[in-house]
């Protein structure tokens, strides 16, 4: 059956957003915008403060990591890379000590895609640069949808080896942590487009976006008990913890199975465990890799809808 196709049409960004920080700025900050970002890089972003002040110059966005509270400093540009802005993104990242930075751009040249590269290849693992080019596509008369596109990003598992092994730190067991948390988010990648994955790091948890910055899905591996572990992690988030623990008998239905609840003086959990033998052995990969995709899944949509319901008291 012959089927009409529609035509896709690239628009310009200043029909859309006039000005930077009034037009492209204003709505990046939006809470769902900031998500599409977040989505495209594997960092959940929580925005502080737009026109952030450093000395006698304004960061577009300063922002922070959920979860780990590292700074981030967001630099738009509805041109080409310029020398000026990769130097207002250093200024910045000294000014407010930050951990992630994420260039938006137009476009870019050769020059200042090697300098971002070169950045990532010389600075420590906590140090993350991105290159990242901004488009707007409209289907015929559609409104405008706005397409990411990562051009340079950093290589963390090359960045932590190298550093580490310069000051002599990853143990053995870090370094098996690390490989396996890489090895996940590969497996993740080409199995579900749909869940987007920070990072990897040395260290036995990992931490995934439930769309909220109260809380999020914490996976763990534990190799003194030999076992896997997914959790909903709550930060200070007592009157949420009590909501979900009132409907427990609904969400340990809808998870298949019963939970620990772990009620702490700063952070609660909600929390199934595996026991698996040997969790690091990578002939074990496919059984631990499928139970914590599973569960993550499962736990965002169990406990995401509990959360809306929360929002909405």
């Amino acid at each position: 059956m012959k089927r009409n196709l529609a035509t896709l049409n690239k628009i310009e960004l200043r029909e859309v957003w006039g000005h930077e920080a009034l037009g492209f700025t204003r709505w990046l900050a939006q809470e769902e915008n900031l998500a599409l970002l977040s989505d495209e890089i594997g960092v959940e972003i929580k925005l502080v403060q737009t026109e952030a002040n450093v000395g006698r110059f304004n960061v577009d966005i300063l922002a922070e990591e959920s979860g780990s509270g590292r700074k981030i400093i967001i630099e738009n540009q509805l041109e080409d890379t310029n020398h000026d802005h990769l130097g207002k993104i250093i200024t910045y990242a000294s000014g407010y000590d930050a951990e992630i930075m994420i260039w938006i751009v137009k476009d870019y040249r050769e020059e200042h895609q090697k300098a971002i590269d070169w950045l990532n290849e010389h600075t420590d693992e906590n140090i993350s640069f991105f290159l990242i080019k901004v488009e707007l596509w409209q289907i015929e008369n559609s409104n405008p949808a706005t397409k990411f596109e990562i051009i340079v990003s950093p290589n963390e598992w090359a960045k932590t080896i190298k550093t580490t092994t310069a000051s002599g730190g990853l143990t053995e067991t870090k370094l098996q942590q690390l490989d396996f948390w890489a090895k996940f988010k590969n497996y993740v990648h080409e199995k579900d487009t749909q869940l987007k994955l920070q990072t990897p790091r040395p260290q036995h948890w990992y931490d995934v976006s439930i769309g909220n910055s109260d809380s999020h899905v914490c996976l763990t591996i534990n190799t003194r008990e030999q076992c896997l572990g997914c959790e909903l992690y709550i930060n200070k988030g007592k009157d949420l913890f009590n909501f979900l623990k009132v409907n427990r008998e609904i969400i340990e239905s809808e998870l298949g199975e019963s939970a620990d609840w772990i009620d702490a003086p700063v952070a609660s959990r909600i929390k199934i465990k595996k026991a698996v033998l040997g969790v690091l052995n990578p002939k074990e990969n496919e059984v631990c890799f499928t139970w914590l995709h599973d569960k993550t899944v499962l736990f965002q949509k169990v406990f995401g809808q509990k959360i809306n319901e929360f929002r909405k008291f």
